[in-house]
């Protein structure tokens, strides 16, 4: 089966991480919510590698992108690959019983995936028809699991153990992965990582501070907190970033 060898690791991994946290918490609201970030070295060392692949391979790839394809194209494909999320969406919103979400994230990939032409042209939205952000890591916080401690994975960035077991599910149901011919879902997932590292760009001039890594754990943080709650937070944004 896809990722059952993936799943069982991460599974291990993140029991074993679970058992080894101690006290060290990070405050990431008004509310007094915290998530501890025990293993802070690993973190540390895990961020640099990342950033240093990022700064070499990610970035100069995404600017280039960026440099050769017409705004009108890349919106395509940012909306291509939006239209594909809303199928997870969809899901993760009737297992978190928001009805009225699941609907609206249905309606929007039958219209956009037909009358948008396979998800290039975002036509759901001037329909009213909003966007919704929904994953396995926040249906298992709405199910109660906690966030469990802060880590950096590898290639995949910032996480908690919650939502790191999350992206086994998340993989599970993205239709891409279910590209039978290898070529093809090899280049579609490039170009996604591509994609969404050129989205990023204007979100990094908010992060300031001389500890980057802090600036990225607390934005990170702060805004799965916001996700998990559909908004309904008081954050405390009075930090570095």
């Amino acid at each position: 089966m896809k990722f059952a060898s993936a799943a069982l690791i991460l599974s291990v991994l993140f029991s074993g991480l679970v058992s080894a946290q101690d006290e060290s918490v990070v405050e990431i609201s008004s509310e007094g919510q915290y998530v501890s970030d025990p293993w802070e070295g690993f973190n540390r060392a895990m961020f640099s590698f990342n950033d240093g692949l990022d700064t070499y391979a990610l970035k100069p790839l995404a600017k280039g992108y960026q440099a050769v394809t017409p705004d009108v194209v890349e919106t395509g494909v940012n909306n291509f690959f939006g239209n594909l999320s809303d199928v997870n969406s969809t899901l993760n919103a009737l297992l978190q019983g928001k009805g009225e979400a699941a609907v609206e994230s249905f309606l929007r990939f039958t219209f956009n995936t037909t009358i948008g032409i396979g998800g290039v042209f975002d036509v759901a939205t001037p329909m009213g028809l909003p966007k919704h952000e929904e994953d396995f890591g926040q249906t298992f916080a709405a199910w109660g699991v906690g966030p469990g401690p802060y880590v950096v994975l590898p290639l995949f960035g910032p996480s908690t153990v919650r939502d790191g077991v999350g992206l086994i599910p998340d993989a599970l149901v993205d239709p891409v992965n279910e590209v039978d011919h290898i070529r093809t879902r090899n280049s579609l997932i490039g170009l996604r990582i591509i994609d969404s590292r050129a989205q990023l760009f204007a979100a990094e001039e908010l992060l300031t501070g001389d500890d980057r890594y802090v600036a990225v754990r607390d934005a990170y943080l702060q805004r799965r907190e916001y996700q998990v709650n559909d908004g309904e937070i008081e954050a405390d944004y009075d930090n570095d970033f």
